[in-house]
């Protein structure tokens, strides 16, 4: 059974149980697995090794920005070429086998001496440290909190000689956007949903392969789809794309679920992508929309629709 930690100010007891019934159904309603195949979550679930999963998790994640059909084919060939266990790959990589992967290697702001640097990092840390859930979670006892221990596992993750690589593949472009050190005030979408994938679950997207973080830990992985839906359901009243604003909203999510508050994530997430709840409202998705009794948004969109309609209906001069 689900415990229930004390509500916050700004979702009464009343309000949390209105909305977790409504989120409950929805979750329930979702077919998770139909959306996969929309979804960077995709890479990891072609291997079955944790290893393999926790390498091409993170590298699905780090370059799962911007257009979805972009950024798929760039993941799928490095993939492909890395071979059947990406961990193998990635633990016996040199530089010389980096400029031979990435050659060429460009997609928005990053160019392959980015990513060079994030695979020769994850192939340190395997060899160091057996497994990226290990490094996570000694910077996570060390700085007691997500934000701290997500710029602590970055910051290691690109501690590879650079000036070898910069004589062999060019000065890197974009490591920061990728690997983000420090972290600083933005959300860390992209790294937040990396730590779903592992910690949460095991279910039908995630895999929870990660036994030493706590799900209760997790910080929602903010986009504009959760942050605009997470306001019209009143679980947050911030409309920036900020780690406070991920941190409001996960708080308001743990009223619901306490052990596990992100739960929620890629349903709501899906729903957004999927067009269904775009961010100008469209009459008929709110009308039919299962969340739209506990919506501040979607009532006040269809009651205008209703006395648009009424008055237009009206006999002239009545």
């Amino acid at each position: 059974m689900t415990r229930r930690s004390k509500p916050s100010p700004g979702l009464s007891p009343r309000a949390a149980d209105h909305l977790r019934a409504r989120l409950d159904a929805f979750l329930a309603a979702t077919d998770a697995r139909a959306r996969i195949g929309f979804d960077p979550v995709e890479f990891p679930h072609r291997y079955k090794d944790p290893r393999d999963i926790e390498v091409s998790a993170l590298l699905a994640a780090a370059l799962a920005y911007g257009r979805a059909d972009l950024f798929r084919p760039k993941v799928d060939s490095l993939l492909r070429r890395m071979g059947d266990s990406p961990a193998a790959f990635v633990r016996a990589l040199d530089v010389p086998g980096a400029r031979s992967l990435l050659e060429g290697f460009v997609y928005r702001f990053n160019v392959g001496t980015d990513v060079a640097v994030l695979l020769l990092g994850m192939g340190r840390v395997l060899r160091e440290h057996g497994t990226l859930e290990s490094l996570f979670v000694q910077g996570l006892t060390e700085e007691g909190g997500m934000h701290g221990a997500l710029s602590a596992f970055t910051t290691a993750l690109r501690r590879v000689p650079m000036e070898p690589l910069r004589a062999a593949m060019g000065p890197e472009r974009g490591l920061h956007h990728l690997l983000p050190s420090p972290l600083g005030p933005g959300a860390a979408k992209r790294l937040n949903l990396f730590l779903r994938w592992m910690v949460r679950g095991p279910d039908a997207v995630d895999f929870g392969i990660w036994k030493r973080v706590p799900p209760s830990a997790l910080v929602i992985p903010l986009d504009t789809h959760i942050g605009r839906i997470s306001g019209h359901l009143g679980l947050t009243q911030r409309t920036d794309l900020t780690w406070r604003t991920a941190e409001e909203v996960t708080a308001a999510l743990r009223v619901l679920d306490a052990q596990d508050p992100v739960r929620y994530d890629f349903a709501l997430c899906h729903y957004g992508m999927s067009g269904a709840c775009p961010s100008r409202p469209v009459v008929e998705n709110c009308e039919r929309c299962a969340l739209l009794p506990a919506c501040r948004v979607g009532p006040r969109v269809v009651a205008a629709a209703t006395r648009r309609v009424s008055k237009a209906s009206r006999p002239k001069g009545a």
